[in-house]
């Protein structure tokens, strides 16, 4: 009891040899649960880093096909734009092409194309964006002959003599039923392929016929897929791009294997029977996952040395455990200090991906106004002519007075055309701030005074019925009207097929201003798909399909909104719900006034 007493707890020898073997058998049972741990640890964290990896290569697929889709989308309207242009046609009619050149450099700084180029009825190049190309002929290529052949726009991949692909949309112009020249429209992919080999993937685009056409290794440019494949495997593909990326630089040359260390991705573009696939290293699943079993392994390692120092002397070695659980410390928070760098750079990664989407959005909605501006014109036009055939007449038969009139509505017409040019700026800037209190009824009564004409024309019976007090809203009267003309128009349209057609606008306010335009039609199919851009049931030439996507645009800045129904009794009716400027109008009764 003494020696016991004395010497301490602490240092007191093992009273029985069985004491060591508990403590061997612990020991092996320490160890065995350790390697458990860390087996298991290991098959399920490399699985679910497996899938993550997975994951994000399948959303930067989804990215990638989405650029691309959007740039081609935003291609493909131009070139029946252009054909329509005035002045390209008139340049082909007169072989005038002093202008020419610098009319195709403006459109391709606005759209963003490679170059633009345009061909007579030869094939004879007569204007370019590229003047080195002025004079060159291509009666041969297949973008040209595609073009003679269809009616419609064609897209032609073919290869240029460097070894590349040329991505080309192609439309034959027309003046009166006669070829007088091809619009061709180069779009710019190359810069997909820079984007790309910027993420360190290895990615490429096959054809139809499974020829590459686009990839981040100019090495498979051209080769069927199962040649690139064996001309360079795509773990060195890998290897190359890291190498190009600075921020990659730093990656060991042993994360670069070949079989399952590359994950490969095919995905199907919905464009003419094109396939994506990309490679993605497994380099960094093995580094997260070592990082994790390093983490367990120093954990088991630091409670195998705790344990050890509790059978031995404990007063003698608590110095040295704090020593080393310092320095544990120290490493674990290096480890952490290199998650977060790696999450800083995914973070940065993920931000470019961002800005280029950003910048795809931007293009394609400059391609909608262009097309907007088109549609929004030939309401005004239309109208111009009109008054100018009805002035002819009056000079003809000796009525100047009149005629002066008519000329009075063509000023009228020409400065609204430069209103409506202000207002589809003002609409791609969604702003309001220019609204002031307004009158709807002074809008209705001018929508129906540019409509005159094709009312007369068409011999629409038109009722309107609006209050005889001023029905006020915070608004812009060109827009508004805008709207208005949209929807007359449509309505107009849709009774060709009428023998007694008939258009009702009715207005009525309360809590809220509500502009009924109802028609007599045949009504409208597809509801749901009815304000989406470029969507429209009027045969070709007749409409883009852009009147009720911006007139939806336009009540949207109002705070209000435009829908539409089929009538019970037949036909469609669009409706304009708007806010009431209730400022204005206490105290205020209303009355209807009825006209036809």
């Amino acid at each position: 009891m003494t020696n016991d007493d004395t010497n301490g707890e602490g240092h007191r020898p093992p009273r029985s040899p069985a004491f060591g073997l508990v403590g061997r058998v612990v020991l092996v049972l320490f160890v065995a649960a350790a390697i458990a741990v860390v087996w298991i640890s290991n098959q399920w964290l490399t699985q679910r880093y497996t899938e993550s990896t997975r994951s994000r290569a399948e959303l930067r697929m989804a990215l990638y096909t989405g650029n691309l889709i959007s740039e081609l989308q935003r291609n493909s309207v131009v070139p029946l734009l252009l054909s329509r242009d005035p002045a390209f046609i008139s340049a082909l009619n007169s072989e005038d092409y002093v202008n020419s050149s610098q009319r195709l450099i403006s459109f391709r700084d606005e759209i963003g194309a490679q170059s633009l180029l345009l061909l007579d009825q030869t094939g004879r190049a007569v204007a370019s964006t590229d003047r080195e190309r002025l004079g060159s002929n291509h009666r041969a290529q297949p973008y040209f002959v595609n073009a003679l052949r269809s009616s419609d726009t064609v897209f032609t991949v073919s290869q240029t003599e460097a070894g590349g692909y040329d991505f080309t949309y192609a439309r034959k112009i027309l003046n009166g039923g006669e070829l007088i020249g091809v619009i061709v429209v180069v779009v710019d992919l190359a810069k997909f392929e820079q984007s790309w080999a910027r993420i360190s993937d290895a990615v490429y685009v096959t054809d139809s016929e499974g020829r590459v056409i686009l990839t981040t290794e100019p090495r498979w440019r051209g080769l069927p897929e199962g040649d690139a494949m064996n001309t360079l495997p795509p773990a060195t593909a890998i290897e190359r791009a890291l190498e190009r990326t600075a921020q990659w630089a730093a990656l060991p040359s042993e994360a670069f294997f070949a079989g399952d260390d590359v994950i490969r991705q095919t995905s199907r573009v919905p464009f003419q029977g094109w396939q994506m696939t990309s490679f993605t290293t497994y380099a960094s699943v093995r580094e997260r996952v070592n990082g994790v079993l390093a983490l367990e392994i120093m954990g088991f390692a630091i409670l195998l040395t705790v344990g050890f120092y509790v059978v031995s002397r404990r007063a003698t070695t608590a110095s040295r455990f704090f020593q080393r659980e310092s320095a544990q410390l120290r490493e674990l928070n290096d480890a952490l200090s290199r998650e977060v760098a790696e999450r800083q750079k995914a973070e940065k990664n993920l931000q470019v991906a961002e800005q280029t989407l950003a910048q795809s959005s931007k293009l394609a909605a400059l391609g909608e106004m262009s097309a907007a501006v088109s549609h929004e014109l030939n309401q005004p036009l239309a109208a111009m002519k009109t008054y100018l055939a009805g002035a002819k007449l009056l000079l003809q038969r000796k009525r100047p007075e009149e005629a002066l009139s008519s000329f009075q509505r063509i000023d009228d017409l020409i400065e609204r055309m430069g209103l409506i040019t202000k207002q589809l700026k003002s609409y791609a800037r969604k702003g309001g701030d220019a609204f002031q209190p307004m009158d709807v009824r002074q809008s209705v009564s001018m929508a129906l005074s540019m409509m005159e004409p094709q009312l007369k024309r068409r011999q629409v019976r038109i009722t309107r019925n609006v209050p005889r007090e001023p029905v006020m809203i915070m608004g812009d009267n060109v827009r508004l009207e805008q709207v208005l003309i949209n929807l007359l128009r449509n309505a107009i349209d849709a009774t060709k097929s009428v023998d007694d057609p008939q258009v009702d606008i009715l207005l009525t306010g309360g809590e809220q201003v509500v502009i009924s335009v109802r028609d007599n039609g045949p009504g409208v199919e597809d509801l749901d798909q009815l304000f989406e851009p470029f969507y429209t049931t009027k045969a070709p030439g007749d409409g883009v399909g852009l009147g009720l996507a911006i007139s939806s645009g336009i009540v949207g800045d109002f705070g209000g909104r435009l829908t539409a129904r089929n009538g019970t009794a037949g036909g469609a009716v669009f409706e304009v719900e708007l806010p009431i400027y209730k400022e204005a109008t206490k105290n205020k009764s209303s009355g209807v006034e009825a006209a036809e």
